[in-house]
């Protein structure tokens, strides 16, 4: 396998591995988790408070799953192909039922405000362009899904467009599609083989040429942050929401976890250990881990429970 292969499945699965860890512990506060798991979970084991089966999808790796679908169908599609509007597409199945392991038209069990609101306008409108849960919403419900752009869109204009333009479907507030823009850039460059220092540099700078100080800030914050410690200690002053969901907190603990030098399973294993949005935190930070290290550092134990791990690596590999 090539080393670019491995950083996009990496990549895919990361976020699916690190959705399937959080989703048992999502919600619970740092000192529940600490009570129950001293050391930190370190098996995807299901469960949670939506009674997942072990290494199931929850909607973060569902939607990026709507969004990869989006990519498959591009690959030889007819000049004109709305990206954008495929992933609206697809994310609107799952909303309405149509999707693997649900009866049809069962609604998810686990949607953010955001995403049903936004994919409520889309279904209204039919145009993926004009929806969105407004600005003053800035969950990382558009965050958690944006990696195949990362991975699949070849220039660098074209991924800050469609980075973007996809996340706008449900999250159009700036601090959200920025978020998305800066992210993605920080994929590619680690897929490209950069390191992880060059890589958040990437991100930061395009943060910083789309003028959003805030994701800027965010970004800056995460190269200060220490994960163990963190893990260790609590969230305290350092994030004052608990990992509440807010786009631009997920975002710093992403990035602080692309930076810490240890192991993949180490890294999300602290990553989901501070509480709050666990199974969201641990798929962010979970696809740059996979894209910085491959998919060899993913430990097999936790691949092999994973829903969508041989859809994601057929997929991957047909549009690599």
């Amino acid at each position: 396998m090539s080393p670019r292969l491995s950083k996009i499945l990496g990549a895919l699965l990361g976020v699916h591995t690190g959705d399937s860890l959080g989703a048992t512990l999502e919600f619970k506060s740092f000192r529940e988790i600490k009570r129950h798991y001293p050391e930190g979970l370190r098996d995807i084991i299901g469960g949670g408070i939506f009674g997942w089966p072990a290494g199931h999808a929850t909607d973060d790796t569902d939607l990026t799953r709507a969004v990869l679908l989006a990519y498959q169908d591009r690959k030889g599609a007819t000049h004109g192909f709305d990206i954008t509007r495929s992933a609206a597409d697809y994310s609107l199945k799952w909303y309405n039922g149509d999707w693997p392991k649900r009866s049809k038209g069962q609604r998810p069990v686990d949607i953010g405000n955001a995403t049903r609101i936004g994919l409520k306008k889309y279904s209204d409108s039919q145009d993926p362009r004009t929806g969105g849960a407004g600005h003053g919403s800035a969950g990382n419900g558009s965050l958690m899904r944006c990696i195949p752009t990362a991975l699949f869109t070849l220039s660098k204009e074209e991924r800050i467009k469609e980075s973007m333009e996809i996340s706008a479907i449900t999250h159009n507030d700036e601090r959200c599609t920025i978020s998305c823009a800066a992210y993605n850039e920080i994929v590619a460059a680690l897929i490209d083989g950069k390191s992880p220092q060059q890589s958040v540099a990437a991100g930061l700078q395009t943060a910083k040429d789309l003028d959003r100080d805030d994701v800027t800030h965010a970004i800056e914050c995460g190269m200060e942050m220490s994960i163990a410690q963190i893990a260790s200690k609590g969230p305290g002053d350092l994030l004052p929401d608990s990992t509440s969901g807010y786009v631009l907190q997920s975002l710093t603990v992403a990035i602080a976890a692309l930076l810490d030098p240890r192991s993949f399973e180490d890294v999300l294993v602290d990553v989901v250990r501070i509480g709050g949005d666990t199974d969201t935190n641990g798929a962010i930070s979970g696809g740059l881990l996979g894209a910085r290290d491959g998919i060899e550092a993913i430990p097999e134990r936790w691949l092999n429970t994973l829903q969508f791990r041989v859809e994601f690596e057929e997929v991957a590999k047909n549009l690599s």
